[in-house]
């Protein structure tokens, strides 16, 4: 995913949709690295020392990497991979990823009567903001619709982001529900290992070391992760770097030598005869496949 973030403009029509959209955007920042980006507006801008005050909600979706989120009510609390940070209006407020991590972000702005009822009804609460849901495939792909959509602004595109924005409330809502009640300790177990998986695509990263991460025996890990999925761990991985692969051969002029090395697969040939196997194509019959429909 780019580095992407787009503030949008606001008209009546769309204030009386009842919820809208402000801005949105993703961004990774490497360990070290200044954060919040510079380019931002200046009153969105924030430094650590002074934190900020917004006037609309956010959601932040961390997917890699962790950090801290600071309220004077809420003190330190910290990020991790799948956090999710609700930012109320109005409330000061701070946050950013540890240096030795940098961490990736989703987010969206919004404003509007219907979440300004949800906290009135209680649903969010400012003394509540981080929610960690782990790994989930729905909001990242709703994030990317969202980016999708205001980066083109066509016509009538407000109800269509506001209504994203409505689905990843209600997701972090269910989650904070099911983490309170103590029923999705086995989904919380996967999605913490799809999650570092994702995160781990160009490394060795192998499931004995992601059992570890996790803290639970490597019997334990395959046995309940193939029950939850369907696929072995080391098969779950694999198909994570063929789709991975499958970018790399639409989208860049890397060779297939260098995309079986980046993705540490054992050999080239390897790489190939298994990509044969899952898509019914060569690496090289699959990019063709793909440069003829551009034609």
């Amino acid at each position: 995913m780019r580095n992407f973030y787009k503030y949008l403009p606001i008209s009546d029509k769309d204030e009386a949709w009842g919820l809208q959209v402000l801005h949105a955007g993703y961004q990774e920042y490497a360990p070290g690295g200044q954060y919040p980006d510079a380019a931002h507006p200046s009153h969105h801008n924030f430094s650590w020392e002074n934190g900020r005050v917004l006037q609309e909600y956010s959601l932040v979706y961390i997917t890699g990497g962790s950090g801290v989120f600071n309220t004077e009510a809420t003190g330190d609390i910290p990020i991790t991979s799948g956090s999710v940070i609700v930012i109320f209006p109005n409330i000061r407020h701070r946050y950013r990823p540890n240096l030795q991590t940098g961490w990736k972000e989703y987010w969206i702005g919004y404003q509007g009567a219907f979440m300004s009822n949800l906290v009135d009804c209680d649903f969010f609460d400012p003394l509540y903001p981080v929610v960690n849901i782990g790994y989930n495939q729905h909001m990242i792909a709703i994030f990317d619709e969202v980016i999708e959509v205001i980066d083109q602004e066509k016509q009538a595109y407000q109800p269509l982001v506001s209504g994203a924005a409505t689905y990843l409330l209600g997701q972090v809502y269910s989650s904070a529900k099911q983490n309170a009640s103590g029923q999705d300790k086995l989904e919380t177990i996967i999605n913490k290992a799809r999650l570092i998986m994702r995160e781990n695509l160009e490394s060795k990263i192998g499931p004995n070391n992601i059992a570890d991460q996790l803290g639970i025996s490597y019997s334990r890990f395959r046995k309940v992760f193939k029950a939850y999925t369907g696929m072995a761990p080391i098969q779950y991985q694999i198909q994570l770097k063929l789709e991975k692969a499958k970018e790399e051969l639409v989208n860049s002029s890397h060779s297939i030598k260098e995309i079986a090395y980046m993705l540490n697969f054992d050999s080239t040939q390897y790489f190939s005869n298994l990509f044969k196997e899952k898509t019914k194509l060569t690496p090289i019959e699959f990019r063709k496949s793909f440069a003829k429909q551009q034609e």
